[in-house]
């Protein structure tokens, strides 16, 4: 079956004939960038790779509130932790010597292609808490906030000279 081209188009019809193979593997070139490549991660995944994202204060504040609301007594509960200091990663290293005691030492790396490189971590460090303040309604019973001090003191390691329990409005 002939397709009958438009006067206008002549032109473009003797284009498509003459480069007709050069288009296909155009095609074919731009549908193969197209399809995934198995390597791609979610976002999240990717957030929590880089580490930076390896401790969110605000959801473990959250989390803790939650857990000692349902303590017996002690009613609705608010959290604020402060840190010492934050989550990091120890990296993997390198270090060469150089004659007299001289030495060189330089963060250890993987080229992932294209040109890109990563860090090696070797292990990451949790934060250290400085201090707790729990706020609740039962916190004016003894016993309440006792259990709220060795609750909040097995969960981020701090002591209970560190854990300050208030009662809050009911």
């Amino acid at each position: 079956m002939k397709i009958s081209w438009p006067k206008g188009m002549e032109r473009w019809k003797a284009v498509l004939d003459r480069y007709r193979y050069a288009l296909l593997v155009i095609a074919v070139g731009v549908l193969l960038l197209l399809l995934p490549t198995g390597e791609s991660r979610p976002p999240a995944e990717e957030e929590r790779a880089d580490g930076e994202a390896f401790f969110q204060l605000e959801e473990l504040e959250e989390k803790l509130a939650r857990t000692l609301s349902g303590i017996h007594g002690a009613g609705e509960t608010e959290v604020m932790l402060t840190l010492k200091s934050g989550s990091r990663q120890v990296l993997a290293q390198d270090t060469q010597s150089r004659g007299e005691g001289e030495r060189s030492v330089s963060t250890v790396t993987l080229g992932r292609g294209s040109g890109s490189q990563e860090v090696v971590p070797l292990q990451t460090v949790a934060p250290q808490f400085r201090g707790a303040l729990v706020v609740c309604a039962g916190g004016d019973d003894p016993g309440v906030r006792l259990q709220v001090i060795r609750a909040v003191s097995a969960l981020t390691g701090l002591g209970s000279d560190c854990i300050t329990v208030c009662q809050g409005d009911p």
